[in-house]
This record gives C-alpha cells, sequence and structure tokens, in this order.
C-alpha cells in the first residue's frame, strides 16, 4: 500500500480555514482548502489523527477512485469495472452516500441506485453473491461525489458525522452542531487566555468546546468507534497509540461561566458537562440574561453566545431579549469581546451596538451571521488614543470569500479503460457552443413560436409579449378617460346601444332564486340589489300604501 494519500475532510461553508489550521497543525502535507471541504495528504497515521483530533472536520474521506461519466450508463460501467474485492466481500455491508453538481445527474438518489447496482452487479457476477445495504452502522459508507462530468468515489472513514462527539447524554429542543459551535470559538481566536462566558448556554455545547479547546483535549476520544476500524488494513496498535496520545494537552486556568434562564437547560448542560469530564473547568447556574449584574472577571474575556432565533424556540418578546442583551453588553461586559451567532438580522440589530465584524455562517440549513462587538469603557475617539483596535487581527475567517482552490482531477484508469474527457459547454470561432448534440441544438426551434398568421384579433393579441400587451392596455385606458376644467378626471360614457344591452343581459343572465335576488339593468351595466336592503323595503313598503 502506498504510505501517503489524498485525503478529503468535509466541514461547514465558513470554517474551510480554521479546518485547514487544524490540519497544518496535526502534521497534513498539501492542505488546500475548497468550498465546504480541506483536501490534503498523508499516511494512516494521519487518517486516525484527523478523525481522533480536528474539531471542524464532519468527516474524512479518502477517494480510491476518480473517472469522467456523461450519463448513467457510463456511471454504471465504470463502477462496476472497479475492483471492489479488494476492499469488500459479499458478506459484509455498505451504504452509499451521494452529492450531485451535474446537469447530466439531477438526483443525488438516482445516483445512488445505480453505484449500488453497479456493486452488487460486480460480486454477483464474480462470486455468485452480493453484499447488503444497511443504512445504521454499515461495514463501508462509500461518498459519491460528482462534479459536472468528474466523480470521486472515496471511502468514508469516518462513519457518523464527527460533530457526533459521544459526550451529549441529553439535549434541549434546539441545540447548537457541535462542529459549528468549535468552529465559532475557533474563529475568534480563543484558545483559552481569558474568562469564557455564554449566558444562554442551553445543553452546554459551546461551554463544553471551549473546555476541549483550552485544555486542548481530543474530541474524538469520546467516540465508541469509527468506520476506518472495519477496514481490512486497520492498525490496531497504531490507533491505540493515537488514541491515547494526551502528550498535546494542556493545564487550562481560567474559567468558563454558563447560565441559563431553564433549570431544565442547565440541568442538562451539567449532566453533557459531567460525560465530558471537564467540570473542573466549567461553572453553570440557572439566571435569566436580564438579571445580570456583574461580568465573572474584571479582566474581561470572550461573550460567545446563541440567542433564540424564533424558528423552533420561541420567545414572547424576541426584541426585548436581544435589546435586553445589548444592554448587558454595554452596562456589565465591559472590556469583553462579545460574539453572537444569529439567524434574523433586523433581531441583531436590535441589539443597538455596531459589530466590528459580520461574518456569514450556516446553522443547518439557515443562513446566518457571526457579529463580533468590542465593549470598552468611554468614548471611541478615547479608545482609539489609547493605541486600541477593534480589528480581531486572531480572527481564522476570510473576511472577503475567496475563489476556492480545488486540486486538479486526475481520473483513475483500471487497464487502460476509460475515456480522455470530452469538453462541454465552450465556445467556437463562429459564437455557437460545441459538445453532445451540437446539430439538435441548432436546429432547435424557440419554445412557443407558433408560424401562420393570427385567425382573428383575440389570437393576435395573445402572440404579443405580456409587456406589449400591458403597455396597449394602459394605452387604451389613459385614451378612455378625460380631464374637464376643474382637473377631475371625468369617465366618458359610451352611447347606449339597447340591442347590444339585450344580448350582454340574454348571455349573463344567472340562475338565481326569485324570491330573494332581483337584477336591475342600467345602461350596459348589470348589478344587484337584494330584496333586504332599506332602498327595497321602502319601495314594497310604498307599493304596498298605493
Amino acid at each position: 500500500m502506498i504510505s501517503k494519500f489524498e485525503m478529503v475532510a468535509k466541514t461547514f461553508k465558513g470554517l474551510e480555514n480554521v479546518l485547514a489550521e487544524e490540519l497544518k497543525q496535526l502534521g497534513a502535507g498539501n492542505v488546500v482548502a475548497g468550498n465546504r471541504m480541506v483536501s490534503f495528504t498523508g499516511d494512516l497515521a494521519m487518517l486516525y489523527k484527523a478523525n481522533i483530533g480536528c474539531r471542524t472536520a464532519l468527516r474524512i474521506l479518502k477517494p480510491i477512485y476518480k473517472f469522467y461519466a456523461q450519463d448513467a450508463d457510463e456511471l454504471y460501467n465504470a463502477v462496476k469495472d472497479f475492483a471492489w474485492d479488494d476492499y469488500m466481500n459479499p458478506a459484509q455491508t455498505f451504504s452509499i452516500d451521494a452529492t450531485v453538481f451535474s446537469e447530466n445527474f439531477r438526483h443525488s438518489r438516482f445516483v445512488t441506485y445505480r453505484v449500488k447496482d453497479a456493486i452488487a452487479d460486480y460480486f454477483m457476477e464474480k462470486c455468485g453473491k452480493r453484499p447488503s445495504i444497511r443504512l445504521n452502522n454499515p461495514d463501508f459508507v462509500f461518498d459519491v461525489h460528482i462534479s459536472d462530468n468528474q466523480v470521486t468515489l472515496s471511502l468514508d472513514s469516518s462513519g457518523e458525522s464527527l460533530h457526533k462527539r459521544g459526550y451529549r447524554v441529553a439535549q434541549t429542543e434546539a441545540p447548537i452542531n457541535e462542529v459549528l459551535a468549535a468552529g465559532i470559538i475557533l474563529l475568534t481566536g480563543w484558545h483559552g487566555e481569558t474568562d469564557f462566558v455564554d449566558p444562554m448556554c442551553g445543553s452546554g455545547t459551546f461551554l463544553i468546546e471551549a473546555a476541549l479547546i483550552a485544555a486542548n483535549i481530543n474530541p474524538g476520544i469520546f467516540r465508541t468507534n469509527f468506520a476506518f476500524e472495519r477496514w481490512p488494513d486497520f492498525d490496531h496498535e497504531l490507533f491505540d497509540e493515537i488514541y491515547n496520545d494526551d502528550s498535546r494537552e494542556r493545564p487550562f486556568t481560567h474559567k468558563i461561566y454558563g447560565s441559563d434562564i431553564s433549570p431544565k437547560a442547565v440541568d442538562i448542560a451539567l449532566r453533557n458537562i459531567k460525560s465530558a469530564a471537564v467540570g473542573k473547568y466549567i461553572e453553570v447556574k440557572s439566571q435569566p440574561l436580564q438579571s445580570i449584574e456583574v461580568a465573572p472577571s474584571d479582566e474581561g474575556g470572550v461573550l460567545v453566545t446563541n440567542p433564540p432565533y424564533g424558528e423552533r424556540i420561541e420567545v414572547e418578546d424576541m426584541e426585548a431579549l436581544y435589546r435586553s442583551l445589548g444592554e448587558k453588553l454595554k452596562n456589565v461586559f465591559k472590556g469583553y469581546k462579545a460574539w453572537v451567532i444569529g439567524y434574523n438580522t433586523d433581531l441583531l440589530d436590535t441589539i443597538g451596538l455596531k459589530p466590528s465584524l459580520k461574518f456569514p455562517l450556516y446553522n443547518g440549513a439557515l443562513e446566518c451571521e457571526l457579529r463580533e462587538y468590542v465593549i470598552f469603557e468611554g468614548t471611541y475617539a478615547n479608545f482609539r488614543k489609547e493605541g486600541r483596535s477593534v480589528k480581531n487581527e486572531d480572527f481564522k475567517g476570510e473576511r472577503k470569500p475567496a475563489a476556492s482552490a480545488r486540486r486538479n482531477f486526475e481520473p483513475t484508469f483500471k487497464d487502460g479503460k476509460g475515456d480522455k474527457p470530452r469538453r462541454m459547454g465552450w465556445r467556437q470561432q463562429d459564437g455557437n457552443h460545441r459538445g453532445k448534440d451540437d446539430e439538435k441544438r441548432r436546429e432547435r426551434k424557440p419554445r412557443f413560436q407558433v408560424e401562420g398568421k393570427p385567425k382573428n384579433a383575440l389570437e393576435e393579441k395573445l402572440r404579443k409579449p405580456y409587456y406589449e400587451r400591458k403597455r396597449e392596455e394602459e394605452n387604451r385606458r389613459r385614451q378612455s378617460s378625460a380631464t374637464d376644467a376643474g382637473g377631475e378626471n371625468v369617465r366618458q360614457q359610451p352611447e347606449h346601444n339597447e340591442a347590444r344591452t339585450n344580448r350582454i343581459i340574454k348571455f349573463r343572465q344567472p340562475q338565481l332564486s326569485a324570491e330573494k335576488e332581483q337584477p336591475i339593468v342600467h345602461g350596459r351595466r348589470n348589478s344587484w340589489r337584494r330584496n333586504d336592503l332599506p332602498e327595497a323595503k321602502e319601495n314594497k313598503e310604498n307599493e304596498k300604501t298605493e
């Protein structure tokens, strides 16, 4: 086996630089940050270290097969040609996770089915037996990534997502993802140099991740298993050596403080803290945000919190909550750097403080924003005279998103099989696109183009574009109105045509109960008046008196 190979670490958008820095510190080579991923190289020990030590990685993938495919048949044939018996046998189980960004492959589930069929048919033809699919805890997890016509098939070394640390024994209604929480803390540049505060801690995710970062404890030591433990080349002794290595851990001399208005949330946080064995670093108490009058430390520190968004957790007055947060930051937490992640920017503006930094992040499917507030006493002018700045030099994220770098796609051809990539979508000198089915594309007629003359005025009108019909309608409306001497618009009444009126009445005569409603015709209009209206009642009374 090759001593070093390529690997890919998946992460959230916005945390790529943080993850790249983590991998460099672990000893990874050729680290390149991309879009929601970081590619790197290393050996088997690096694979184990990345799974155990990376705080901001969701999965660690090992690419094993790269090829080009233009359609489902090429995908099936290429996957079926691969030597799958080098990795698994028919008695083992597997699952497939597909990610697709291609015009040729629109549905990731369809890609999953075709890859599954190819692997099963490979073993059926060779061994007479096919492996089974298992969604929960399979022996092998294969990741399929398709970008345009480039297909990368990888082994998932993590199994379950790495955000599932293993220390969470209970949770509140909407806990923040552990990888996102660790990424936010690392984005601030905090590594345990000061106190850490979360005044709305919920189930304690920020508190636990901060303790693991401060003491430099590997986040993967709480997990019971990884997918690579079921690989044929799993080195048990090497893994035990890396798993039990605590030489990188360090002492933490400051404190981590958490509070929440809900006693139930505080109880859940204490249980999770105990499960993670970081209780000596953390203090938690039940206290509403509005009652906080004194900061835990006069020397300043870092405050990170995730207030309710109003999506899954609703508060009676969300604006009052965010307004209270701003007041406490300004009056209580002087000398602190506060970081707040939120989904609703209007609510974040309610805090009432000017953020020194805004950074986009995703919390699940919600597009959120991370804001930094530098809290200081006095005026900003005096703050600058002291030689201080609100700019955070330790911030690890990209202030302006840069173009993501990608490695060159090098297909893996087996026994010389496979075609060279075909160029798609580039233009020739005559300006026409060149690619698949060029002649058909040039001969194709525009949609909704109707040939021949219109049969009547209505068809002629409907053939016109919408904006032309709209303009003509507006012109007719202007022409039908005139302005008198006083400046008031007067509607020009059309000439009365008795025959036309009778036709309209005959055509539009509704079927109504004669006892309740009667049509009354005035010129060309049909209006309806109910018998129980005051005017109708007066008419009936006058008829009776007569």
